[in-house]
This record gives structure tokens, sequence and C-alpha cells, in this order.
């Protein structure tokens, strides 16, 4: 079952039982101080604004929530936070072709694993995702080689932060029980628009 909500996550965490899902797989807004103005950046999304960070702070009470309901922990930009010391680091190498941007991206685990590093290309095709409707959109099919690395069929799966639903679609073809949270009306609308445009289809993997 795919469950998918316009609200706040912290709303929707605080009506969970502990350790409720098996696993969380999250992105919150990181590395914030490069967006505390509005001039126009590459992270403009399509509809000309960056990620509502304002809607979206996180503290510790986020973590200590997040830690709460979920077993297992995979959270993007964890380099940017104040974690506890793991060896489950994951690297995603994004063949990032602007020298202004960084080489790849973080992730954070609490899982008792040595690092890994997952080589998919950003843009173009190779894995990458063609349509881009969310400013800090990643591709589907690396939320799918997260799954098939940390994640069993059946097991609760929860994102906070959906974004473009990249997520969501990876785990209706895993076949799990999924909830993503995601607090932007109109990322939200775009997001299901994309998630049932993709998910109507046979096969994506």
């Amino acid at each position: 079952m795919i469950e998918l909500l316009n609200i706040d996550c912290m709303e929707y965490m605080a009506t969970c039982e502990d350790d409720f899902f098996d696993l969380a797989i999250v992105d919150p807004p990181y590395n914030l101080r490069r967006f505390q103005n509005d001039r126009p950046t590459s992270r403009l999304d399509k509809y000309g604004k960056m990620r509502r960070w304002n809607n979206n702070k996180i503290n510790n009470n986020y973590f200590i929530e997040l830690f709460r309901v979920s077993r297992e922990q995979i959270i993007f930009g964890g380099n940017y936070f104040d974690l506890p010391k793991t060896q489950g680091w994951i690297f995603w190498d994004k063949h990032q072709p602007a020298p202004s941007f960084a080489d790849g991206e973080l992730a954070w685990t609490s899982i008792d694993k040595p690092l890994i590093k997952i080589d998919l290309p950003y843009f173009g095709t190779n894995g990458s995702d063609i349509e881009r409707i969310h400013a800090a959109q990643k591709p589907v099919k690396l939320y799918r080689i997260l799954l098939d690395k940390y994640a069993q069929p059946g097991q609760r799966i929860l994102d906070t932060h959906l974004g473009s639903g990249s997520s969501a679609i990876a785990a209706h073809y895993f076949g799990c029980d999924f909830v993503g949270c995601e607090i932007d009306k109109e990322y939200f609308d775009a997001m299901l628009k994309r998630f049932k445009r993709e998910t109507s289809q046979i096969a994506l993997f």
C-alpha cells in the first residue's frame, strides 16, 4: 500500500507508534546557507521557486521523532546534521558536470554496514529522471537501489519529505508499504500527478 499525504511530517509522526516503520529514507532540507536569498539559482524548479525552506525547518525534535517511529534510517545530507557516528555512509556519485557543485551526495545510515558507493548520473540517461518537478529531485532508480540493498518487500517505509515522489514510485514497484509526507501543496499536487502517471506503466525495472 502506498499512502501519500499533504501534511507536515511532524504532525504525521506524532500519530505513529514507536518503531512503526522498518526503515525511513528521508531527504530533509540541508545546507540552508546556500539558499538564504531569492536570487536566481540552478536550484529553482519548474515553478520558478526554491524548496520552501521556511516550512521545512529541521531541528532536533525532527530527528527524535524520526528515530522513534522507525527502526532504521537513511538520511540524505546527514553530514550537515549532528547525528551519531556511523560506518554505514552512502556516497552517491552523481557524475556532476558542473565544477561549482559537489561530485556527489552523502547519506547517513543507522545500518551497521560498510560505506557503499552508488554510481548513478544525476543528468542525462542511464537511470536519471527526464522529467524534473522539484529543485532537489533524486532519480527513482537511486531509491530503488536503496530499497534493494536495505529493505525487503512488504516492509513499512517512511519518507518525511516526498518532494517529487521518486521514493514513492520506487516503493510502488518494489512492493512495500510506504507512507510519504509533503507539506507544500504545489509540490504535492505535481508529485501526485507524476506518481499516477509513472505507476500506470507495466514496469520500470
